[in-house]
């Protein structure tokens, strides 16, 4: 493990790094990256969202299917395989997460498929993991947490819980005004509100924690959003976290497992001029890089908001990922675009085609691909090893 000052992270007995590697999907964040996250040390984070784009035969198999259960099995297929990998790479003691998302249709399968397949930890966004105690029951040692922006949303989550005898291993306070991805905010324009801001919203959550009494107290919190470097991260755990989730500095590492060119589009980016937030087609805000496909549709949004129509709508892939999918459904209220064809796109180097979601500060790097290794010990102020960097390419 990296020598470094920081306290460790400690998750169900386990002492980690205090950094956990985000997950990020489709296929940003699968077994490479996790792998060797873990293995270094940190919470390696597997995003379970359609890995099926990283297994040709799984694709190929599902070509011309129209069955969404078929497509179901294979990403449980693809979920296993993945976190067999990660764990081939990151060994026994390695801790390897993955992220479900709570507004995919089949987040329960997921999850239970996770547990199944040797996952040390389940962490879920994208709408409040209410369910998550019941649905890990038989997988007691799996780690389990939420991720939240406030703590109304924790208080909510923490009630139901209550009721399933279960309290968080963690939490991961997401600030919308940095994170990158799906924003647990209501509408555009949120992320900007103070009361998500650090100094504001981490007092608060371990206020909201300690309510639950004392074992909740010692809850760890982990800060996600922004965080790139050590004195970044000195801040925080000043404010009360233990510790980061840490998810674009990854995305660009060596290890990531997307396409070079999806690197090259976040490492290109000035994440004060050429990000935006807008509303995805799970109707969340989110944010991504201005690239071409972007740029054109927030040209047409208006437009095809206008015209979305409940009785004609359809998934044009026939997945189905999304349990409410403002194009699926023909929803005015969320984005009119295929966001599976248009994040997987993304992560097959398509540019022109592709969206990419980036978090909202700049790189440890700048415009290096680096190694796993180095992005750790930049963030906790360690020694880096004495390699040359990887080029870009």
């Amino acid at each position: 493990m990296i020598d470094h000052a920081f306290p460790a992270l400690r998750i169900r007995g386990r002492t980690l790094l205090p950094i956990i590697q985000g997950g990020m999907g489709v296929g940003v964040s699968a077994h490479r990256l996790a792998g060797t996250v873990a293995a270094a040390g940190g919470v390696g984070t597997i995003a379970s969202v359609d890995l099926r784009q990283l297994h040709p035969d799984l694709l190929a198999a599902d070509k011309r299917s129209r069955d969404v259960e078929a497509y179901t099995a294979s990403n449980l297929i693809a979920i296993d395989r993945e976190i067999r990998a990660a764990r081939e790479i990151a060994g026994s003691d390695g801790f390897i997460a993955v992220n479900v998302m709570r507004a995919l249709r089949d987040y329960d399968q997921q999850v239970r498929q996770a547990c199944a397949s040797g996952a040390n930890a389940i962490i879920m966004g994208a709408g409040l993991p209410l369910e998550l105690p019941a649905l890990t029951a038989d997988y007691p040692d799996v780690a389990l947490i939420p991720i939240v922006s406030d703590g109304r949303a924790l208080r909510i989550t923490l009630k139901r819980w209550a009721r399933q005898n279960r309290l968080p291993d963690a939490v991961v306070v997401e600030n919308p005004r940095f994170a990158g991805g799906h924003l647990g905010i209501a509408k555009v324009g949120d992320e900007n509100d103070p009361r998500y801001d650090y100094p504001t919203v981490l007092p608060e959550v371990r206020a909201t924690l300690a309510e639950f009494g004392e074992e909740a107290a010692r809850i760890p919190v982990i800060a996600a959003g922004g965080i790139n470097g050590p004195e970044r991260l000195a801040e925080v755990m000043e404010l009360g976290a233990s510790g980061a989730q840490v998810g674009t500095p990854f995305a660009v590492s060596a290890e990531g497992d997307a396409h070079p060119n999806f690197k090259q589009v976040l490492l290109g980016a000035d994440p004060a001029n050429d990000t935006t937030t807008f509303i995805s087609a799970a109707g969340l805000p989110a944010r991504a890089v201005r690239t071409p496909w972007l740029d054109r549709y927030l040209g047409l949004e208006e437009d095809l908001l206008h015209r979305a129509d409940p009785e004609t709508a359809v998934c044009p892939t026939f997945v189905e990922c999304l349990s409410h999918c403002g194009f699926k459904d023909g929803k005015a209220a969320a984005g009119q675009f295929c966001i599976e064809t248009r994040l997987a796109a993304a992560q097959k180097g398509k540019i022109k085609q592709g969206l990419f979601f980036r978090g909202g500060a700049s790189l440890p790097f700048g415009d290096q691909i680096r190694p796993v290794q180095d992005i750790l010990c930049h963030l906790l102020d360690a020694t880096i090893p004495q390699e040359p960097a990887i080029a870009t390419p």
